[in-house]
């Protein structure tokens, strides 16, 4: 049979996971799905993700696609997968898709949410999704702050180590556009609240450096001025902590045509 290109869009709770990407001795989400599809196919099966989220991570939208041989229909795949997957992985939807579809080369961009409690007491049920940043936060020099990131910058103060290979010439490096960055509180969860970000693509790390750091003038403890200089500084030394792995979510991958606010 000629080879078939399947797109997957997978939802999982990343909290038992070492991240999206396959490791030897550590699962993963990649590999989980991967073991499982070679069981159906009886063959061994390569997933491409749109991206590779980190450990704790959580995704209600992460494309993926594998090219098999295997006649099974697109419904077979998404009844079989969902039954033998663990409860923290699914599987929403499946495609057949023309053959040079790639989920990471094709896409557009990626929309970002980051969830996170600013009271005293933190539930314990919420611990997995939501981060703890405890005290108050100044909304107005965060939305501030925001807007200094909007628009195509260089990010790389706020690009973790190891996000790619410096030392290739050409491409475009840092710089990425970020369509939307908005600050929104949640209107069911007292103290709660949500970062959102669309943008053309991110650095290893970006979205939760950007967080750590917002919420440094959310504290007051650094200006929207001294924000804006440390973007321009170019200087991952000069930016806040990384925030916590449990607030994040991947919640869709974009595809041509993609109209984002500006």
């Amino acid at each position: 049979m000629r080879p078939r290109n399947i797109r997957l869009l997978i939802a999982y709770d990343g909290s038992g996971y070492s991240g999206w990407q396959r490791q030897q001795n550590a699962p993963t989400i990649q590999g989980t799905i991967e073991d499982r599809l070679a069981v159906m196919t009886t063959s061994g099966i390569t997933l491409h993700g749109a991206g590779r989220t980190d450990a704790g991570v959580h995704a209600t939208g992460m494309v993926a696609n594998f090219v098999t041989t295997s006649s099974i229909p697109c419904a077979g795949f998404m009844d079989g997968l969902n039954s033998m997957l663990p409860k923290d992985i699914r599987i929403l939807d499946v495609d057949e898709m023309e053959k040079d579809f790639h989920s990471r080369y094709n896409a557009a961009g990626k929309t970002y949410s980051y969830t996170f409690f600013t009271g005293a007491v933190l539930l314990p049920t919420e611990r997995l999704y939501t981060a703890h940043f405890r005290g108050g936060l100044d909304e107005t020099m965060v939305e501030q702050a925001l807007k200094h990131i909007r628009g195509t910058q260089d990010f790389t103060s706020f690009e973790a180590a190891g996000s790619r290979d410096v030392n290739i010439p050409g491409g475009r490096g840092a710089v990425r556009t970020l369509f939307q960055a908005t600050l929104s509180r949640s209107p069911a969860k007292t103290d709660t609240w949500v970062f959102s970000f669309t943008g053309d693509g991110f650095l290893r790390h970006m979205v939760r450096n950007l967080v750590g750091t917002l919420m440094e003038v959310g504290s007051g403890r650094m200006s929207s001025a001294e924000f804006k200089t440390v973007l321009h500084s170019c200087n991952r030394d000069n930016a806040g902590p990384t925030a916590p792995s449990c607030g994040l979510v991947l919640n869709m991958v974009h595809y041509k045509p993609f109209q984002a606010e500006r």
